[in-house]
């Protein structure tokens, strides 16, 4: 699943579940679907399995302080045999998506310490699409980061540069 998040900065929230938990990745300029472009995604601590559908409002102050919505949500499938504590071990791992939004083959490669690359593969679902713009609407409520703020009492001006223009 992603999250979009406006905290301090706006960031999507890559996150697959693995081990009873969700292993989580901040993706600062978000999902790119063109295989060509790699973005840099940095591991974050991992996050309980019932945070997977949290949408709202983080108060500031708090860890994470702003406006939280769920972007994509789906399954994945591992590709090769190894297991997900393997591939995360040695720093790369390949897989499928089958989300809303997101789809096909994509890695996750580590780079150095908690800096990694996440990369759309070439396949039928690689496009040039802005996604993040082109899709910027909650997968369960169809609200926008603005409106979540506003419905869940955050700060609505600071979600509205989360939005696009």
């Amino acid at each position: 699943m992603v999250q979009k998040h406006r905290a301090s900065a706006l960031h999507y929230d890559f996150r697959l579940e693995a081990g009873g938990v969700l292993v989580s990745w901040a993706v600062p300029k978000g999902p790119s679907l063109d295989p060509k472009v790699k973005r840099l995604a940095m591991a974050v601590e991992d996050h309980p399995l019932d945070y997977a559908r949290f949408e709202g409002v983080i108060p500031e102050g708090e860890y994470g302080g702003g406006t939280v919505m769920v972007w994509d949500i789906g399954t994945y499938e591992l590709d090769g045999d190894e297991t997900f504590d393997e591939a995360l071990r040695k720093g790369r791992i390949v897989f499928t998506l089958n989300g809303k939004k997101l789809k096909g083959g994509w890695v996750l490669v580590r780079t150095r310490g908690r800096q990694w690359l996440l990369m759309k593969r070439r396949d039928r679902d690689a496009s040039t699409l802005e996604v993040t713009r082109a899709k910027p609407r909650s997968v369960l409520t169809r609200r926008l980061l603005a409106g979540i703020a506003r419905d869940e009492g955050g700060d609505v001006a600071k979600a509205e540069t989360g939005d696009p223009t």
